[in-house]
């Protein structure tokens, strides 16, 4: 089998006829507006989409540009390809693909992997990869067989001339099909006839996870490694103004102490020796600008902030005429917390710099960005720098980090040493480190008439921004406003006739960045509380009321009225129990939970059952679709019960016994059911994050007539008398 070894853009193309052991695809399609001319002829005018390998022992290899993180992602791809391939699954495998201009996203510019677009954005450029691919082999089948192409057909990873019945393996015909120019506009399969996308599949990393032979960035070693650790700054901000390094050089193992920006780097034999060698390091800090932060102080800020307008994200009609002509005003004041996304594998990173080339190995999210601040930081020039991409133990937008800082890290302590370091955070380096969901204000407020009519919603939001002096700020800041501060609020699809949503920007300090639904995270809540409050106010049932104002919204009614006719909704609950729904779209998806909870004597709330429904449009692996919700509402119902804090500047949480995660234990039970539809496709990673925490709240009060207007959940805020 052939190696990939060069991804420039011409010898992308001219691999193929120089492999001789197997045929490497390289697919070039026009971008929008471009003519396709023959690549050759002006390679600078087309774009790489997809390539994959097959060897001459009949493997198929598909070179995945989207991270693995649990998701399921390099086994969704593959089956894209192999679908339109005709291959045979069991010989399918997949493989990272490096940092390089071909693999960007079709929609973000960059390689990346995030806002649960990686099966959206390959959807057709692999589809036409593996159907470039096949038509490939059935041209090199019948040149040997001196037939009509149209007389032979592909199945399996075979190559069948129909009338003779003769057969030749997509091994066999590899290094012939190497030979040939690609295909243009190769027609794609009918849906109607596809045999592999649509089915469950068994993921194809599965069994090396199960072994522990599959690779994290904490499994990687290379020769002549060294481990190291970070002493950072205490508050987000501050620098070391003297370090004595003495004591922690005198732990056995330890090598070096190496200062960079982002703190005092202990490198050593091993982690332990670097940990050991950390706790005895001697460091005066300046702690900077935020050394008096405090969680309840930035609260009040937040409230000050709030009293005056913001920039304007949506203005339909009068809101504020309105709501001084309602029969009844209700106001509802809101505050969510900083979160930490928490993966189970905390950050990491190992870099090789030498003089000639530096080497990363990390499980990234943003292989472009990260590629870019390795080649600043090693002081080489991009070419001489290549990022490796491993499996990924969690992410959730934590290692798609804007400036790339974990990178750095271990780029900058490599460089410094002169030898190969992986970088390793602690569970406690993780969670006081920063970048997090931004913490939010919201103040909303909403207009009834004298039958219970809504005649004005107006929503005020103050949260940081990420996005604003990043070289994202052009694509996603419009008319001052940062649209993933106030995504599922601005797109509110409820129809009310004067709605008034904006936004005020509050100050930066805190590093903050996405979080597994982004914006949806806090916005889904305050909505779909205060909606179910609107309905209480107004004596309407909560999913009546939902219905009528989504009659111009048949995906969200769908994926409505479907949850809420499997949980049973009509149906009365045993005593105890209380129920609440919540429905919402994000990244093109629709889903809707309904569930069931008790509440003990001491405020603890039980979640007992979730019933869910999606529609996600076109389906390629039903059982990826599952298990995605499932991730999605358990790590919607940790967003329940941990906070990030801070007090003199400080970070109070350190590990999960005060940044609690969901339990097995306390796992309800979950149904999926996804809704079949033809209508365009969505994302699955994320979207069913939003409705969780509010389908739990609207069950609260169901239960005890108590609003939740701040997470995380307080026991003492539901305790009975």
């Amino acid at each position: 089998m052939t190696e990939v070894v060069n991804l420039s853009r011409r010898g992308f193309l001219r691999a193929g006829a120089l492999s001789g052991g197997g045929l490497i695809l390289g697919v070039y399609l026009p971008t929008p507006g471009e003519a396709a001319e023959p690549p050759l002829a002006k390679p600078a005018s087309f774009k790489p989409n997809a390539f994959l390998r097959i060897g001459s022992d009949n493997s198929v290899t598909v070179i995945v540009n989207h991270s693995e993180m649990g998701q399921g992602i390099y086994s969704g791809l593959a089956m894209i390809v192999a679908e339109e391939l005709d291959a045979d699954w069991t010989k399918v495998k997949v493989e990272a693909a490096p940092a390089d201009p071909v693999y960007n996203h079709t929609m973000y510019g960059v390689q990346i992997t995030g806002g649960s677009t990686s099966t959206i954005s390959e959807w057709d450029r692999l589809r036409k990869a593996g159907a470039t691919a096949r038509a490939m082999l059935i041209t090199a089948a019948a040149q040997a067989w001196k037939v009509a192409p149209g007389s032979c057909r592909a199945n399996k990873s075979r190559v069948i001339h129909q009338e003779s019945g003769i057969v030749l393996s997509y091994g066999e015909l590899a290094e012939p099909a190497s030979r040939l120019a690609p295909v243009r506009n190769v027609p794609l399969k009918d849906p109607a006839n596809f045999t592999l996308i649509g089915t469950p599949v068994k993921r194809l990393d599965t069994p090396d996870k199960v072994t522990g032979a599959a690779v994290f960035g904490l499994d990687v070693t290379v020769p002549g490694m060294l481990v190291a650790v970070l002493a950072r700054p205490p508050v987000f901000g501050g620098k070391a103004i003297r370090v004595n390094s003495a004591k922690a050089l005198a732990v056995s193992g330890v090598r070096r102490v190496v200062e960079i920006d982002r703190g005092v780097a202990v490198v050593a034999d091993g982690f332990w020796q670097a940990r050991k060698g950390r706790a005895k390091l001697e460091i005066d800090w300046d702690l900077g600008d935020l050394s008096a932060l405090d969680s309840h102080m930035q609260r009040d800020e937040y409230v000050e902030l709030s009293r005056s307008p913001g920039a304007v994200a949506r203005k339909q009609g009068d809101a504020e005429a309105a709501l001084a002509a309602s029969a009844r005003v209700l106001e509802s004041v809101l505050d969510l917390p900083y979160l930490a996304h928490a993966p189970m594998e905390p950050l990491n990173c190992v870099a090789d710099v030498r003089p000639d080339g530096c080497d990363v190995w990390t499980g990234t999210q943003a292989q472009t960005l990260d590629h870019h601040a390795a080649a600043l930081a090693a002081g080489l020039k991009p070419e001489q720098v290549k990022i490796h991409t491993t499996l990924l133990g969690g992410g959730f937008g934590r290692r798609a980090a804007l400036d790339s800082h974990f990178v750095r890290e271990a780029v900058l302590v490599s460089k410094a040493v002169k030898a190969p370091v992986k970088v390793i955070w602690t569970r406690e380096d993780d969670l006081k480190g920063g970048y997090y969901r931004p913490a939010a204000h919201h103040v909303i407020s909403a207009g009834l008439s004298e039958d219970g009519q809504i005649t004005a919603w107006k929503h005020r939001i103050v949260c940081q921004s990420f996005i604003i002096g990043t070289p994202f700020e052009a694509a996603i800041v419009k008319d001052g406003v940062d649209e993933t501060c106030v995504e599922g609020a601005a797109d509110l699809p409820y129809e009310i006739p004067n709605i008034l949503v904006d936004w005020k920007k509050a100050p930066s300090g805190v590093p903050v960045q996405w979080l597994r639904s982004v914006g949806h995270t806090h916005t889904a809540f305050v909505v779909e509380t205060f909606l179910d409050e609107l309905a209480h106010a107004a004596g309407k049932d909560p999913l009546e009321l939902r219905r009528s104002l989504l009659a111009k919204h048949p995906r969200h009614l769908r994926v409505l009225d479907r949850a809420a006719q499997e949980f049973g909704w009509d149906k009365p609950l045993r005593d105890g129990r209380g129920r609440g729904l919540a429905v919402h779209q994000s990244f093109g998806s629709y889903v809707a939970h309904v569930v069931e909870i008790s509440v003990s004597k001491t405020g603890k709330i039980t979640v007992h059952r979730v019933v869910c429904a999606i529609d996600c449009g076109p389906i390629v692996n039903p059982d990826s679709i599952r298990a995605q919700m499932e991730g999605c509402i358990v790590f919607g119902l940790s967003t329940l019960h941990h906070e990030i804090t801070f007090t003199d500047g400080r970070v109070k949480q350190r590990n999960f016994h005060d940044y609690p995660v969901l339990r097995m234990n306390e796992t309800p039970e979950i149904e999926v059911h996804i809704v079949k539809s033809t209508d365009s496709m969505g994302g699955v990673g994320e979207p069913g994050v939003p409705p969780v925490a509010p389908a739990v709240a609207n069950a609260v009060f169901n239960l005890t007539g108590k609003r939740i207007r701040r997470l995380p959940f307080r026991a003492d805020d539901l305790k009975q008398a």
